[in-house]
């Protein structure tokens, strides 16, 4: 099961973001780990759009802010606006306007996604990258985490001058697949804290037990 799909889907033009994305300039070689392990320590706060391809081949797009650590939150467009995603305290909640019933919630920690949410990202750690290769376009690495390797795995895609994180793929548990594919992100803005606060968002909501 992968939590963090909608059930709405869109399936048709975006296609083409993703044939724009593998036309990108190519890299002499893979970038270092420490390079990329700096490059995503740096990243604090961040809001961009995103395109995401679920397990079902389904597309769904949207706005992400993300504060480092532990802080991200997905609001869907484009016919799914009715998704929320939040993970903040060291949980994710799933809203969904459809249902007048609590948020689906279940530690970060469960998730790939937390590895790079982390407050030191430490590529280099051992056990942690099972893949790091460049293939004429991209720097991709496979990472899991070391003490949990059960969860799955998540595949970073990174481009060089400057080093710009473009995607990642989360492969859970079963083996599905998730992908989110950035557009350009713009760092260092200022953020809430209102934004990934899930006890707040519930009671906004009125979805108090």
């Amino acid at each position: 099961m992968n939590p963090w799909a909608p059930q709405l889907a869109k399936r048709a033009a975006l296609a083409l973001t993703i044939l724009a994305f593998s036309a990108l300039p190519a890299l002499a070689q893979a970038i270092p780990l420490s390079q990329l392990s700096s490059y995503l320590n740096g990243i604090r706060t961040a809001e961009g759009e995103f395109t995401q391809i679920n397990a079902d081949g389904s597309i769904s797009t949207g706005t992400l802010y993300l504060q480092r650590p532990g802080r991200v939150r997905f609001e869907y467009g484009g016919g799914d606006e009715d998704l929320l995603v939040i993970a903040g305290g060291g949980q994710v909640a799933i809203f969904d306007a459809r249902s007048n019933v609590p948020p689906e919630q279940y530690p970060l920690r469960r998730t790939p996604l937390h590895l790079i949410l982390a407050r030191e990202v430490n590529l280099g750690r051992s056990n942690m990258v099972v893949a790091h290769d460049g293939d004429g376009t991209s720097t991709r690495v496979v990472a899991q985490d070391p003490e949990r390797p059960e969860i799955g795995r998540i595949t970073l895609v990174f481009t060089g001058d400057p080093i710009e994180l473009r995607q990642w793929v989360i492969t859970d548990e079963t083996g599905s697949e998730t992908t989110v594919i950035l557009g350009e992100l713009e760092e260092g803005v200022s953020l809430g804290a209102r934004l990934f606060n899930i006890p707040q968002e519930i009671e906004a909501r009125g979805l108090r037990d």
